[in-house]
């Protein structure tokens, strides 16, 4: 067995091999006369300018190497290794320049200079190496020579060596600072290298390149490990556990665990040995690096029953890998995939040890997923992460398992589909009834089952494959292919059975349709008669529509109602006021009140948008005679067009079309009948009806229609008073809980500096906006919901695209 050689570390935490104990005067003539002859030899090595002296001198320490054709004695080579070795590689390093290596021809000094280094313990030529790297001018022939010979040392497979010297120490750990200047050196090499090195950077030290090789050389060392204990001798995985566990922390586990998963994966099939080295590699990761390696472990491993060879019962001897693997990757993350999270609760569900974790596992998960304020202030993927985490867990687990929690289960779950379908995002009420759809089943299934009608998509397809058990597959791949046919069942079934045609009711075929060769009759000129009079005005057709039971009345107020709007757009303030003063009354559902929002949304863009408004007129509609001579001049004038068009000459290209005729925005003349009113009562509960409190759904409907009336309103006389207004009911709800409400207030924010000319934000609204400015900062920065965090950066965009206009303005 080889030895170490004793180091200390100075003040500043480097290591120093030449700090050696005096010889002992007991100790054998025959190593006491290895350091005579290291002296003559570093004293010739130092200042000889004669070539084959020094390769004379360099052949005899060679000796103590035991690569030459006469080798030291093992007792002197022992001493030469562990007190004199570092002394003649930093000599060495010292002499290296052009000049020095052409004394010999043919690269023969170069050669057997490189030979200390690739030969000797390999421990220390690395470090030397290392030190020699760090301390070299840059750029300079020496850096570059050191460290073309550090490539050559990790593709000869050195690394390997140094690695293993440490797991081979019987009497206990090596020295601490050596051990540590190992495992930092190791694990940094590609940082230093990168550094000293910059743009000349060899291929070899890059991390995608390195990381790679350290996992190759981690499974070399393992292997030799293996065949060791096979020999009864003993070893400890404690410094590769160290080396894993730190390029971990380093961000590296994909390089690194991307070449060591998959030869372990090999390497544990049906090998017990593997097996416990495995497990005992993992066990022995240091408690700061545990989450980084099992989340990279997770992540790489092809299925829980991978993850069961390499990890073990690791959960239930770690404190820290039973937190990190039962509660950080579960509860405080959620960005990993869907296969990562089988691999992980499948892991906790293969042995009987780790499944009432699995059992915990979901109680929290349904905790946590039931809980109202949570959903709150969670974002929709996390959300999504911990549904799925539910339905993996429920289908690991059998009746006999869930019946003892069954009572708690189904409380969290209750709870979870209560606060879903209160939730104002449709993909929020469609998740709540996909679990509990499938959970409620899992849980209880002698109860009655529960049924919601909504439509399936993606999301909801891949919930409900999850739910199936899963198979006995040993990766995710197979297991993929089982589950997804139960997708693809669902999807083919109802495209079939869209496809199919319906069976027709007895009697109606077509073998009965014995009229179908009749010609029939002719009713274009018919006139449909009617008992009641057209109504004249828009009051008489809100009279009709909100006094009269008479149908005929009402489909003549309906029929009459939009051209008399678009004849008189002004005319639409008797219906804006009738309909805003509605949205807060009583006897109201939430939808009628929805319904008059979309409405007045629609009238307004109708009315704001010049050209959209066809031109009907005042005379009734005109007579089938005249409808062919108008036609008729039309296609005369674009004769007419043509001609002229084809034989005029133009100097510049442009566009022949001309645009669209400019009118005035319609909608300044009702949009304060349209805004103010909605806004003007918000905060007063009714008995049936109250914003602020449930009936959230209508408030996030209020502020989107509030933002959007806000936005049609541009270039209108009314659109600062609008803004301002705005400006201050966003202010009041700015820290609302629910994401849809908040949306709605953050594109009303951009309606306002879009709508507002810029000088008069900077006149009538200049404290709001400085106050603004930090709360969009805020919520674009730590909002769970994802799309409120975009709508505040387009919000805080516009703010500093107006800065370029508002400064100006206000040095003048």
């Amino acid at each position: 067995m080889r030895n170490i050689l004793p180091v200390c570390a100075d003040a500043k935490g480097s290591v120093d091999f030449s700090r050696a104990p005096p010889v002992d005067s007991r100790m054998d003539p025959g190593q006491s006369a290895v350091l005579p002859t290291v002296r003559e030899a570093l004293r010739t090595l130092s200042s000889s300018e004669d070539g084959d002296c020094i390769l004379s001198t360099l052949g005899s320490l060679k000796r103590y190497l035991g690569g030459a054709e006469s080798p030291a004695p093992p007792g002197e080579q022992e001493e030469f290794a562990r007190r004199h070795f570092s002394d003649v590689l930093r000599c060495l390093v010292g002499r290296l320049s052009p000049g020095w290596l052409e004394l010999l021809p043919d690269g023969q000094l170069e050669d057997l200079w490189a030979s200390f280094f690739l030969e000797g313990p390999a421990d220390q030529a690395f470090l030397v190496l290392m030190e020699s790297i760090e301390g070299a001018a840059s750029p300079s022939f020496r850096l570059m020579k050191t460290a073309q010979l550090l490539a050559r040392f990790l593709r000869a497979g050195r690394m390997a060596a140094v690695m293993e010297g440490q797991c081979r120490q019987r009497a206990g750990p090596a020295f601490p600072p050596l051990q540590d200047a190992l495992l930092s050196k190791a694990v940094g090499l590609p940082d230093h290298l990168g550094n000293r090195l910059r743009r000349e950077n060899l291929e070899p030290f890059l991390p995608q390149n390195y990381f790679p090789l350290l996992g190759e050389e981690i499974v070399r060392v393992l292997q030799a490990l293996v065949d060791s204990l096979r020999g009864g001798w003993d070893c400890s995985v404690s410094f590769l556990s160290q080396v894993l566990g730190k390029a971990c922390v380093h961000g590296r586990q994909k390089e690194i665990l991307g070449v060591l998963v998959p030869r372990l994966t090999a390497l544990t099939r049906a090998n017990c040995l593997w097996q416990r080295v495995c497990w005992r590699l993992v066990e022995c990761v240091p408690d700061r690096a545990m989450e980084a390696l099992l989340t990279g472990l997770v992540e790489a491993a092809l299925g829980p029953e991978v993850l069961s060879r390499l990890l073990g019962n690791l959960v239930m001897k770690s404190k820290k890998a039973q937190f990190v693997m039962t509660r950080k990757i579960l509860f405080l993350q959620y960005r990993y995939s869907t296969p990562m999270l089988q691999s992980l609760l499948g892991y906790l569900a293969m042995d009987s040890q780790r499944r009432p974790l699995l059992i915990q596992v979901l109680k929290e998960l349904l905790e946590t997923w039931g809980s109202s304020s949570a959903i709150r202030h969670a974002s929709l993927p996390q959300q999504c992460y911990v549904s799925k985490a539910v339905l993996i867990c429920l289908a690991h687990l059998g009746e006999a398992e869930l019946r003892d929690s069954r009572e708690d289960l189904l409380a969290s779950l209750m709870a979870g589909v209560k606060s879903r379908l209160d939730s104002s995002l449709p993909v929020v009420r469609r998740l709540g009834m996909t679990v509990a759809e499938v959970a409620s089943a899992r849980i209880h299934p002698e109860g009655p089952p529960l049924r919601f009608q909504y439509e399936e998509d993606e999301l909801s397809r891949e919930l409900l494959a999850l739910a199936a058990p899963p198979p006995a597959a040993d990766s995710p791949s197979e297991a993929s292919l089982a589950v997804a046919p139960v997708a693809a069942e669902t999807t083919d079934r109802g495209s079939a059975d869209r496809g199919i045609p319906q069976a027709r009711p007895e009697g109606t075929g077509s073998d009965l349709d014995s009229d179908d060769e009749l010609v029939p009759y002719d009713m274009s000129g018919d006139r449909e008669l009617k008992s009641g009079k057209t109504p004249a005005y828009v009051r008489d057709c809100v009279e009709a529509l909100t006094s009269s039971e008479d149908w005929e009345r009402w489909e003549a107020a309906l029929r009459a109602l939009e051209g008399l709007i678009i004849r008189s757009p002004a005319a639409a303030r008797e219906v804006a006021e009738y309909l805003t003063s509605q949205f807060y009354a009583l006897n109201f559902s939430l939808r009628q009140r929805m319904d008059i929002l979309d409405v007045l949304t629609l009238a307004a863009q109708e009315l704001s948008r010049p050209g959209r408004l066809p031109k009907t007129p005042q005379c009734g509609s005109p007579s089938p005679a005249s409808q062919p001579s108008s036609t008729q001049a039309s296609a005369w004038r674009a004769v007419v067009e043509e001609r002229i068009r084809s034989k005029t000459r133009r100097f510049t290209q442009g566009s022949a079309r001309r645009g669209p005729d400019a009118s005035p925005n319609e909608f300044n003349l009702v949009a304060g009948y349209f805004f103010f009113p909605l806004i003007r009562h918000f905060d007063r509960p009714l008995v049936t009806f109250d914003l602020l409190g449930e009936d959230q759904l209508v408030l996030g409907r209020l502020v989107h229609t509030l933002g959007a009336l806000m936005y049609l309103a541009v270039n209108t006389t009314v659109a600062v008073a609008m803004g301002k207004a705005l400006l201050e009911f966003v202010w009041t709800l700015r820290f609302h809980g629910d994401a849809y409400v908040r949306r709605g207030l953050l594109s009303a924010v951009s309606s306002i500096l879009l709508s507002v000319p810029a000088e008069r934000l900077l006149a009538d609204l200049p404290d709001e906006l400085l106050e603004a400015q930090p709360w969009l900062a805020d919520v674009a920065e730590q909002d769970p919901d994802e799309d409120c965090r975009v709508l505040a950066v387009k919000a805080l965009l516009l703010l500093e695209k107006l800065k370029g206009t508002l400064l100006p303005l206000s040095s003048s």
